[in-house]
């Protein structure tokens, strides 16, 4: 019967195993850590973590401060459109509310004219001399009745022309002319208003 048993010189080097580091003569010692040095350890990696934790949240933090800081630049930017249109919106509502106020008040109470009138010839020049009225027709029969001692005295001409609308006039003269029409004022009051618009519209 053969035995089994390789001697050991006959082995290659991956299947020798040798015991050496299990005797005494080639023992190596490994120093375990005292207490205060695992500590100081410990307190190092919770250093280390809390300053990168720390740097990792502070560059989130900011990157979510620029993005508020955006959105809120822009909302102030909407607000402030809106704003805008806002008010663009009621001065035109009050406009248009005013420009129905006085159609109604110049149907109602055509003698509104008068005034305007007496203005409008106040504004020209004192030499000018027999100022030519021009007025709707209507408004020149109402004229012609409540101001005849006027139109006598300062030889006035009243023209009847339907192409200005009740409520104005224009007066001219031989030097000058002066355009009191609804249309014309309500030009200057939105100008005035950083406005614009007809008064037709």
């Amino acid at each position: 019967m053969s035995s089994n048993i390789i001697p050991k010189e006959q082995l290659s080097a991956y299947q020798r195993w040798e015991l050496n580091s299990l005797d005494g003569s080639a023992r190596t010692t490994v120093p375990l850590p005292t207490a205060e040095e695992v500590e100081n350890t410990h307190q190092q990696a919770y250093q280390e973590g809390f300053a990168a934790g720390y740097r990792e949240g502070k560059g989130k933090v900011d990157a979510e401060l620029a993005r508020l800081m955006q959105l809120m630049s822009s909302l102030g930017g909407a607000l402030n459109q809106f704003d805008e249109t806002l008010t663009q919106n009621l001065l035109s509502l009050a406009l248009d509310v005013a420009k129905q106020m006085l159609r109604e008040a110049l149907r109602v109470r055509p003698e509104l004219v008068l005034p305007v009138i007496r203005e409008a010839v106040n504004s020209l020049p004192q030499a000018s001399q027999h100022p030519h009225l021009k007025l709707h027709p209507e408004d020149a029969a109402l004229v012609r009745s409540l101001m005849a001692d006027e139109l006598n005295h300062f030889h006035w001409k009243l023209i009847d022309d339907s192409r200005v609308e009740r409520g104005g006039c224009r007066v001219e003269t031989t030097n000058s002319e002066i355009d009191a029409t609804i249309e014309n004022r309500w030009k200057r009051i939105l100008v005035a208003l950083g406005s614009e618009g007809a008064w037709l519209e």
